[in-house]
C-alpha cells in the first residue's frame, strides 16, 4: 500500500520497520521536531526520524496540521492510508480523511479502557492484570474510533518501559497482519461506557507516597521506569528506586526499617533493589549502601 507512518518515540520504531520490510511504499514519514537533549542541549532528531532516514524515507516534521499548506501537502501524497503511532500531535479532520483508508492508529491499551497519553503507566498504577494493543480506525475523538484488532498480553510484575517495548513489537505485528487482509477485520464500535482516561504523567507523581500500600508504592516504581523514575527525598539529594520488591512486615510509613533500606509503608514495605541517586548512574542496593548510608528510623520525604 501507498503510505505515511507518523510516529514520534521509540515504541513507533518496531511499525515502521516491519512496514517497510513488509514491502509497503511509505512515501513520507512525519514525526515530532527534533528537540534539544543532553549536556550540549544539541537538537536530536525522534527515533522515528533517525530510522526514517536509515531507511531513506522523506521526513517531515511540522509543528502542526492547523494551516492549510500542511493539509493541502498531506492531501498530495495520494495514499491509500496513513499509520499513526504516539505521533504526538493532533490530526485535524482534513488530515483524518485524506487518506484513502483514513488513518490507523497503534494505542498501547485494550481499548476502551485507558485512552488517552499514557495507558502503559496507568495501567500498571491501577493494578491491570494484563494489557495489549488495540488497532483503530481514528476519528476526532480521543481514542474513540472504531476497533479492528486487538492482542492482550500480560502484566505481571514488567516495568513501563518493558512493557512499552513487548507492545511495541505486538503493535507492529498487529499492523502488517491487518494491512496484509483488511476485509477479515471488520470494526468494531467501542463501548463508551467501559471506557477510562490515561491522563499525561506528571513529574510530581513520580515523587512516592509511602502512606500508600506497599503493593501501590511499588506499582508507582514499576510504572515510572525507566521515565520519569520514582524518587523520594534524603537530604537535599533525590534517589530514583528503580525496583524494588514487595515486604509483608511493616512499620511507619517513609521510615528506614532496617539497614537494608527497607521501607515501611502504608501496609506492609518495600526493599529496593536498584537505586539511583541523581547525576550517579543506577546501583545494585549492595553497591549502593557500599556508598550510601541511610540510618535506621530516617523518615524519607
Amino acid at each position: 500500500m501507498r503510505m505515511a507512518f507518523m510516529g514520534t518515540p521509540d515504541f513507533a520504531v518496531p511499525a515502521l520497520t516491519a512496514l517497510h520490510a513488509a514491502g509497503h511504499e511509505i512515501v513520507a514519514v512525519y514525526s515530532q521536531p527534533p528537540r534539544r537533549a543532553g549536556r550540549g542541549k544539541k537538537l536530536s532528531p525522534s527515533p522515528v526520524q533517525g530510522m526514517a532516514e536509515e531507511l531513506g524515507i522523506a521526513v517531515r516534521t511540522p509543528v502542526s496540521f492547523k494551516g492549510e499548506i500542511e493539509q493541502a501537502d498531506f492531501a498530495a501524497l495520494d495514499l491509500d492510508v496513513a499509520i499513526v503511532a504516539a505521533y504526538g500531535l493532533i490530526l485535524p479532520q482534513a488530515i483524518l480523511d485524506a487518506p484513502k483508508m483514513g488513518c490507523l492508529n497503534i494505542h498501547g491499551s485494550l481499548l476502551p479502557r485507558w485512552r488517552g497519553a499514557a495507558p502503559v503507566q496507568r495501567a500498571i498504577l491501577a493494578g491491570d492484570a494484563e494489557t495489549g494493543i488495540t488497532i483503530m480506525q481514528m476519528e476526532a475523538g480521543l481514542d474513540t474510533g472504531p476497533m479492528l484488532l486487538k492482542a492482550a498480553t500480560p502484566i505481571d510484575g514488567k516495568t513501563a518501559g518493558e512493557l512499552t517495548e513487548e507492545l511495541a513489537g505486538t503493535g507492529a505485528e498487529l499492523m502488517v497482519q491487518y494491512l496484509a487482509a483488511p476485509l477479515q477485520y471488520p470494526p468494531k464500535a467501542q463501548d463508551d461506557a467501559l471506557a477510562t482516561y490515561a491522563k499525561k504523567i506528571e513529574k510530581q507523581e513520580a515523587h512516592l507516597d509511602f502512606s500508600l500500600p506497599a503493593e501501590q508504592v511499588e506499582r508507582q516504581i514499576r510504572a515510572f521506569n525507566p521515565q520519569p523514575g520514582a524518587f523520594f527525598e534524603y537530604q537535599g539529594n533525590r534517589y530514583r528506586i528503580l525496583e524494588a520488591t514487595v515486604a509483608d512486615a511493616g512499620g511507619p510509613s517513609g521510615s528506614i526499617l532496617d539497614e537494608y533500606l527497607r521501607i515501611g509503608c502504608g501496609g506492609g514495605s518495600i526493599q529496593p533493589a536498584v537505586i539511583q541517586k541523581a547525576g550517579k548512574p543506577a546501583m545494585e542496593l549492595k553497591s549502593f549502601l557500599n556508598g550510601t548510608k541511610i540510618p535506621t528510623g530516617t523518615i524519607l520525604q
